[in-house]
């Protein structure tokens, strides 16, 4: 059954009303069938000058929204009746967390435990540096510049003072001898191995 715009804003007041008399009037369910039954005999052409909100239905249409309030809101009519009238436990779930926050150090709170802190934390910001310590650090200041400068001294200087071109050729030609030593023995081994498998291949073939 096919209904038009207007069509189905009307079914859905009539839907509302409906509704609306059981939750604010209480009817049962006979009384809620009587009045379906008054406002659809309005449907019609002898009723079309009484009623002009409901003829816009023909008898079909009315016949099909009827058969349509029974297998829905009268089938359930009882449902609909506790979900109106019936009182529900609200039942609230939510948990609450009491978070205590570390306050100052001053007086009367005592000063946070040395074991809830890391000791890089404690020995900067809450254990004094002892005079020992500062004067041992401004040695160590003082030391410092004097001990850096022969390091740049013997960053400064040539790693090939002392050897002679000849020197240096021998420990080069040395250095690729050994290279080319074992490329050469590695190539050789990764041969014989192709060659024996090429071998094995040629003997299962000969015995096929």
């Amino acid at each position: 059954m096919e209904f038009s715009i207007i069509q189905y804003s009307k079914f859905m007041t009539l839907l509302a009303m409906l509704l609306q008399n059981l939750k604010t009037l209480h009817m049962s369910l006979e009384d809620s069938i009587k009045w379906l039954g008054e406002v659809m005999a309005e449907i019609g052409p002898t009723h079309s000058q009484k009623s002009e909100d409901w003829n816009i239905f023909d008898v079909k249409q009315a016949n099909a929204i009827i058969d349509y309030l029974k297998i829905s809101l009268f089938q359930h009519y009882k449902l609909y009746e506790f979900m109106f009238f019936s009182a529900r436990e609200e039942i609230v779930i939510g948990t609450e967390q009491v978070i205590e926050v570390v306050k100052s150090a001053c007086s009367p709170f005592p000063n946070p435990l040395e074991e809830g802190i890391s000791s890089d934390i404690y020995s900067t910001f809450i254990e004094p540096p002892t005079t020992l310590d500062t004067e041992m650090k401004g040695l160590d200041q003082e030391q410092s510049p004097e001990e850096s400068q022969p390091e740049t001294d013997t960053s400064n200087m040539d790693p090939l003072v002392g050897f002679t071109i000849e020197d240096v050729k021998s420990v080069l030609d040395q250095v690729t001898d050994d290279i080319l030593i074992s490329i050469q023995t590695e190539i050789n081994e990764k041969l014989q191995i192709q060659e024996e498998a090429f071998n094995a291949r040629i003997e299962k073939l000969k015995k096929a």
